[in-house]
């Protein structure tokens, strides 16, 4: 799957002590728009994995295509994800990427299996836009990058 280009996002969610737990994914789609459904695979490897398995609320900040670093450390194991800036809380005590291009906070819907990863179904009860839109963070052959605006005009 390295050849094919995907978005980058961080989904976070609070364990029960309401400690913040987050992990980089490249597998975030939307799957309905009434309701408001979007997905996102979780590795079931992941060390916050349970947390998401079993919490009953999650956010979605997708991201720029300045926050590769910011990806890079909520995709290492063991790192301390939640330090070294680029973080805000939400209104609802969600924690997300300061200047995501969207966050999405949703309420979990379901779960199916997806093999070694969980497909984890979410209902969108708030969606935040960026105030200024810009280039997304892309991730294509194991290095992060994005995409130009096409100067043609539409077919």
């Amino acid at each position: 799957m390295a050849r094919f280009p995907t978005g980058v996002a961080v989904v976070t969610a609070r364990d029960e002590a309401g400690e913040p737990h987050g992990m980089t994914v490249s597998s975030f789609c939307s799957v309905s728009l009434e309701p408001p459904l979007v997905l996102v695979c979780l590795a079931r490897t992941a060390r916050s994995f349970p947390v998401f398995a079993r919490r009953p609320r999650f956010a979605v900040s997708v991201l720029r295509d300045h926050h590769a670093a910011l990806a890079v450390r909520f995709a290492r194991r063991g790192a301390d994800k939640f330090t070294g800036g680029g973080l805000r809380v939400t209104p609802s005590g969600a924690v997300v990427v300061e200047d995501a291009l969207a966050v999405l906070e949703c309420a979990a819907d379901g779960t199916h299996d997806g093999g070694d990863h969980l497909i984890l179904v979410g209902r969108v009860e708030r969606l935040a836009l960026a105030a200024q839109p810009g280039p997304p963070a892309v991730y294509f052959d194991r290095a992060f990058g994005t995409v130009a605006r096409s100067t043609g005009s539409a077919p």
